[in-house]
């Protein structure tokens, strides 16, 4: 048996969990204080999952970049490779908060989405 302590991220009250698994079931999940708790620890030591935040440069903005994020939650594992497309992406003014920036981003069936509107630099 193996187990994996963690830090709950699924509320504010960050509770010290520990897994316990055999192989890759997992067998019991202590320490949560709520049900979050619980499905947050299964699903991180099986199938880990983010969600990535960052900027994508913009043109003919009256900012130089937009902030953005992936509409829902991308495996960790392809976190550098979507980060790698949002570094090279360009998009065009105006933008509005929600609008696809990067549609199907690496392949994780997973859109970018803008998080602020950009208008158009006069």
């Amino acid at each position: 048996m193996e187990e994996r302590f963690l830090t709950c991220i699924g509320c504010p009250m960050g509770c010290q969990l520990t897994v316990t698994m055999e192989g890759t079931e997992v067998l019991s999940v202590l320490g949560n204080t709520c049900p979050r708790g619980d499905i947050y620890a299964r699903k991180e030591v099986t199938n880990p999952t983010r969600i990535v935040t960052s900027t994508i440069a913009i043109t003919g903005g009256d900012k130089e970049r937009i902030s953005c994020k992936t509409a829902s939650d991308i495996p960790k594992n392809k976190i550098f490779d979507v980060m790698k497309e949002i570094n090279h992406a360009v998009v065009r003014a105006p933008k509005k908060r929600g609008d696809i920036l990067i549609e199907n981003v690496a392949g994780t069936g997973v859109n970018v989405i803008a998080t602020r509107d950009i208008a158009v630099k006069s």
